[in-house]
Protein backbone atom coordinates (compact mmCIF):
# COMPACT_ATOMS: atom_id res chain seq x y z
CA UNK A 1 0.00 0.00 0.00
CA UNK A 2 1.16 4.13 -1.23
CA UNK A 3 0.45 6.48 1.83
CA UNK A 4 0.06 9.45 0.10
CA UNK A 5 1.03 12.80 2.17
CA UNK A 6 -1.21 13.33 4.71
CA UNK A 7 -3.48 16.45 5.80
CA UNK A 8 -5.25 16.63 9.08
CA UNK A 9 -8.44 17.75 7.15
CA UNK A 10 -8.56 14.87 4.49
CA UNK A 11 -6.80 11.70 4.55
CA UNK A 12 -5.25 10.27 1.73
CA UNK A 13 -4.29 6.64 0.49
CA UNK A 14 -3.72 5.01 -2.81
CA UNK A 15 -3.71 1.55 -3.61
CA UNK A 16 -4.26 -0.57 -6.61
CA UNK A 17 -4.91 2.92 -8.62
CA UNK A 18 -7.70 3.70 -5.56
CA UNK A 19 -7.55 6.99 -4.01
CA UNK A 20 -9.57 6.85 -0.83
CA UNK A 21 -9.83 10.96 0.04
CA UNK A 22 -11.35 10.78 4.08
CA UNK A 23 -13.10 13.47 4.94
CA UNK A 24 -11.42 14.57 8.54
CA UNK A 25 -12.42 16.52 11.28
CA UNK A 26 -15.53 13.59 12.56
CA UNK A 27 -17.70 13.53 13.11
CA UNK A 28 -19.90 15.71 11.04
CA UNK A 29 -16.75 16.17 8.48
CA UNK A 30 -17.53 19.68 7.49
CA UNK A 31 -16.87 21.37 4.58
CA UNK A 32 -14.97 24.56 6.04
CA UNK A 33 -12.89 26.84 3.44
CA UNK A 34 -9.96 24.88 4.22
CA UNK A 35 -11.20 21.14 3.92
CA UNK A 36 -12.54 22.53 0.91
CA UNK A 37 -9.02 23.83 0.35
CA UNK A 38 -7.90 20.69 0.77
CA UNK A 39 -10.40 18.37 -0.68
CA UNK A 40 -9.75 20.63 -4.26
CA UNK A 41 -6.16 20.39 -4.34
CA UNK A 42 -5.95 16.38 -3.96
CA UNK A 43 -8.91 16.18 -6.40
CA UNK A 44 -6.64 18.25 -9.10
CA UNK A 45 -3.63 16.10 -8.36
CA UNK A 46 -5.46 13.28 -8.81
CA UNK A 47 -6.86 14.64 -11.88
CA UNK A 48 -3.34 14.19 -13.24
CA UNK A 49 -1.50 11.57 -11.86
CA UNK A 50 -1.11 8.57 -13.74
CA UNK A 51 -1.07 6.05 -10.94
CA UNK A 52 -4.62 7.29 -9.59
CA UNK A 53 -7.33 5.66 -11.86
CA UNK A 54 -10.48 6.03 -9.35
CA UNK A 55 -11.34 8.59 -6.25
CA UNK A 56 -13.30 7.53 -3.76
CA UNK A 57 -14.77 10.30 -0.85
CA UNK A 58 -15.95 8.81 2.56
CA UNK A 59 -17.21 10.56 4.81
CA UNK A 60 -17.12 8.00 7.79
CA UNK A 61 -19.61 6.92 10.78
CA UNK A 62 -23.17 8.40 11.08
CA UNK A 63 -22.49 11.93 9.20
CA UNK A 64 -21.30 11.53 6.09
CA UNK A 65 -20.61 15.58 5.56
CA UNK A 66 -22.56 17.99 7.28
CA UNK A 67 -21.72 21.01 4.71
CA UNK A 68 -20.29 24.20 5.14
CA UNK A 69 -19.03 25.04 9.00
CA UNK A 70 -21.55 27.24 10.49
CA UNK A 71 -19.94 28.27 12.82
CA UNK A 72 -16.83 29.63 10.99
CA UNK A 73 -19.38 31.71 8.50
CA UNK A 74 -21.01 32.62 11.98
CA UNK A 75 -17.49 34.07 13.11
CA UNK A 76 -17.36 36.19 9.98
CA UNK A 77 -20.43 37.99 10.96
CA UNK A 78 -18.14 40.29 12.75
CA UNK A 79 -16.50 41.64 9.55
CA UNK A 80 -17.13 44.76 8.45
CA UNK A 81 -19.54 43.69 5.60
CA UNK A 82 -21.10 40.98 7.50
CA UNK A 83 -19.35 38.26 6.12
CA UNK A 84 -20.12 38.77 2.61
CA UNK A 85 -16.79 39.20 1.13
CA UNK A 86 -15.75 35.56 3.37
CA UNK A 87 -19.57 33.77 1.85
CA UNK A 88 -19.07 34.41 -1.85
CA UNK A 89 -15.29 33.36 -1.31
CA UNK A 90 -16.56 29.99 0.17
CA UNK A 91 -19.26 29.29 -2.25
CA UNK A 92 -17.07 30.04 -5.15
CA UNK A 93 -14.49 27.86 -3.90
CA UNK A 94 -17.22 24.87 -3.13
CA UNK A 95 -18.78 25.42 -6.08
CA UNK A 96 -15.04 24.89 -8.04
CA UNK A 97 -14.39 21.97 -6.05
CA UNK A 98 -17.35 19.96 -7.09
CA UNK A 99 -17.07 21.22 -10.40
CA UNK A 100 -13.44 19.30 -10.05
CA UNK A 101 -15.48 16.48 -9.24
CA UNK A 102 -16.92 16.17 -12.59
CA UNK A 103 -13.92 17.94 -14.71
CA UNK A 104 -11.28 14.92 -13.65
CA UNK A 105 -10.82 12.46 -15.92
CA UNK A 106 -11.43 9.71 -13.35
CA UNK A 107 -14.20 7.94 -12.11
CA UNK A 108 -15.40 9.25 -8.27
CA UNK A 109 -17.22 7.07 -6.34
CA UNK A 110 -19.08 8.91 -2.87
CA UNK A 111 -19.25 6.10 0.04
CA UNK A 112 -22.02 7.17 2.44
CA UNK A 113 -22.66 5.63 5.67
CA UNK A 114 -24.50 8.26 7.09
CA UNK A 115 -26.21 11.87 6.79
CA UNK A 116 -25.19 13.52 3.64
CA UNK A 117 -26.88 17.47 4.35
CA UNK A 118 -27.03 20.56 2.27
CA UNK A 119 -23.42 20.88 0.86
CA UNK A 120 -22.68 17.16 1.98
CA UNK A 121 -25.32 16.25 -0.05
CA UNK A 122 -24.17 18.46 -3.18
CA UNK A 123 -20.95 16.38 -2.41
CA UNK A 124 -22.69 13.32 -2.54
CA UNK A 125 -24.46 14.20 -6.04
CA UNK A 126 -22.03 15.67 -7.74
CA UNK A 127 -19.64 12.51 -7.69
CA UNK A 128 -20.14 9.88 -10.39
CA UNK A 129 -21.68 7.02 -8.86
CA UNK A 130 -23.27 6.66 -4.75
CA UNK A 131 -23.31 4.08 -2.77
CA UNK A 132 -24.92 3.68 0.82
CA UNK A 133 -25.80 2.32 3.45
CA UNK A 134 -29.39 1.32 4.46
CA UNK A 135 -29.02 4.20 7.31
CA UNK A 136 -28.02 7.28 5.22
CA UNK A 137 -30.00 10.08 5.16
CA UNK A 138 -29.98 13.08 2.66
CA UNK A 139 -31.22 16.45 3.64
CA UNK A 140 -31.25 19.73 1.87
CA UNK A 141 -32.05 21.89 5.72
CA UNK A 142 -32.17 25.50 4.10
CA UNK A 143 -35.59 26.60 4.60
CA UNK A 144 -34.93 25.59 8.45
CA UNK A 145 -32.32 27.72 9.09
CA UNK A 146 -34.35 30.90 7.52
CA UNK A 147 -32.12 30.49 4.19
CA UNK A 148 -32.72 27.79 0.87
CA UNK A 149 -29.50 25.47 -0.31
CA UNK A 150 -29.47 26.84 -3.85
CA UNK A 151 -25.84 26.22 -4.60
CA UNK A 152 -26.32 22.38 -3.40
CA UNK A 153 -29.20 22.14 -5.27
CA UNK A 154 -27.43 22.75 -8.73
CA UNK A 155 -25.99 19.28 -8.30
CA UNK A 156 -29.05 17.33 -6.90
CA UNK A 157 -31.59 18.87 -9.62
CA UNK A 158 -28.83 17.07 -12.34
CA UNK A 159 -29.17 13.43 -10.58
CA UNK A 160 -33.13 13.71 -9.29
CA UNK A 161 -36.32 14.67 -11.22
CA UNK A 162 -37.29 18.65 -10.50
CA UNK A 163 -40.47 17.51 -7.99
CA UNK A 164 -38.15 15.17 -5.93
CA UNK A 165 -35.42 18.03 -5.60
CA UNK A 166 -38.02 20.89 -4.94
CA UNK A 167 -39.52 18.80 -2.66
CA UNK A 168 -36.44 18.27 -0.52
CA UNK A 169 -35.49 21.74 -0.85
CA UNK A 170 -38.78 23.17 0.35
CA UNK A 171 -39.12 20.95 2.92
CA UNK A 172 -35.90 20.70 4.68
CA UNK A 173 -36.67 17.01 5.70
CA UNK A 174 -34.19 13.62 5.57
CA UNK A 175 -34.72 11.02 2.97
CA UNK A 176 -33.92 7.70 3.71
CA UNK A 177 -31.75 5.41 1.38
CA UNK A 178 -35.15 4.20 0.07
CA UNK A 179 -36.19 7.29 -0.73
CA UNK A 180 -32.41 8.52 -2.57
CA UNK A 181 -32.17 5.07 -4.45
CA UNK A 182 -35.85 5.57 -6.21
CA UNK A 183 -35.04 9.59 -6.51
CA UNK A 184 -31.87 8.17 -8.49
CA UNK A 185 -29.61 10.08 -6.05
CA UNK A 186 -27.84 6.87 -4.91
CA UNK A 187 -26.98 3.57 -7.40
CA UNK A 188 -27.45 1.10 -4.95
CA UNK A 189 -28.21 0.36 -0.93
CA UNK A 190 -25.77 -1.78 0.62
CA UNK A 191 -25.41 -3.44 4.35
CA UNK A 192 -23.26 -1.59 6.10
CA UNK A 193 -20.94 -4.60 6.75
CA UNK A 194 -20.49 -5.00 3.19
CA UNK A 195 -19.95 -1.05 1.81
CA UNK A 196 -16.46 -1.05 2.32
CA UNK A 197 -15.80 -4.65 0.33
CA UNK A 198 -18.08 -3.29 -2.43
CA UNK A 199 -17.15 -0.24 -3.26
CA UNK A 200 -13.71 -1.12 -2.78
CA UNK A 201 -14.18 -4.55 -4.98
CA UNK A 202 -15.90 -1.65 -7.53
CA UNK A 203 -13.20 0.93 -7.37
CA UNK A 204 -10.42 -1.73 -8.63
CA UNK A 205 -12.43 -2.95 -10.90
CA UNK A 206 -13.07 0.60 -12.88
CA UNK A 207 -9.25 1.12 -12.21
CA UNK A 208 -8.25 -1.89 -14.42
CA UNK A 209 -10.33 -0.79 -17.22
CA UNK A 210 -8.35 1.17 -20.13
CA UNK A 211 -7.79 4.85 -18.68
CA UNK A 212 -8.20 6.56 -21.83
CA UNK A 213 -11.69 6.26 -22.94
CA UNK A 214 -12.44 5.82 -19.29
CA UNK A 215 -11.48 9.26 -18.78
CA UNK A 216 -12.40 10.98 -22.12
CA UNK A 217 -15.99 8.83 -21.58
CA UNK A 218 -16.73 10.34 -18.72
CA UNK A 219 -16.41 13.85 -19.89
CA UNK A 220 -18.16 13.21 -23.19
CA UNK A 221 -21.19 12.47 -21.25
CA UNK A 222 -21.27 14.94 -18.95
CA UNK A 223 -20.98 17.26 -22.04
CA UNK A 224 -23.71 15.84 -24.18
CA UNK A 225 -26.02 15.43 -21.26
CA UNK A 226 -26.90 19.21 -21.94
CA UNK A 227 -27.21 18.92 -25.97
CA UNK A 228 -30.26 18.33 -28.23
CA UNK A 229 -29.67 14.96 -29.44
CA UNK A 230 -28.66 15.43 -32.73
CA UNK A 231 -25.67 17.51 -31.51
CA UNK A 232 -25.31 14.91 -28.49
CA UNK A 233 -24.32 12.28 -31.34
CA UNK A 234 -22.48 14.32 -33.52
CA UNK A 235 -20.52 15.09 -30.16
CA UNK A 236 -20.06 12.00 -29.26
CA UNK A 237 -19.05 10.13 -32.84
CA UNK A 238 -15.85 11.62 -33.07
CA UNK A 239 -15.25 10.19 -29.35
CA UNK A 240 -15.96 6.52 -29.89
CA UNK A 241 -13.92 6.79 -33.12
CA UNK A 242 -10.91 7.80 -30.73
CA UNK A 243 -11.75 4.68 -28.40
CA UNK A 244 -11.49 2.38 -30.99
CA UNK A 245 -8.27 4.12 -32.35
CA UNK A 246 -6.81 3.96 -28.91
CA UNK A 247 -3.56 1.85 -28.49
CA UNK A 248 -5.23 -0.16 -25.70
CA UNK A 249 -8.33 -0.50 -27.01
CA UNK A 250 -6.70 -1.91 -30.46
CA UNK A 251 -4.52 -4.20 -28.43
CA UNK A 252 -7.43 -6.07 -27.17
CA UNK A 253 -9.10 -6.26 -30.55
CA UNK A 254 -5.98 -8.58 -31.36
CA UNK A 255 -8.05 -10.84 -29.14
CA UNK A 256 -11.22 -11.35 -30.45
Amino acid sequence: MNEMPQDPLLGETLTEGVLTLTLGRPPAHPLSRAMIGALHDALRRAGTDDSVRVVVIHGPGRIFCAGHDLKEIARHRADADEGRAYVEDLFQACSAMMLEITRIPKPVIAMVEGLATAAGLQLVAACDLAYATPEARFCLPGVQNGGFCTTPAVAVSRVVGRKAVMEMALTGAAYDADWALGAGLINRIVPAAELSVMVSELARSLAARNPGPVGLGKLTLYRHLGLPLEEAYALAIPVMVDHFMDPGRRHLDWKV
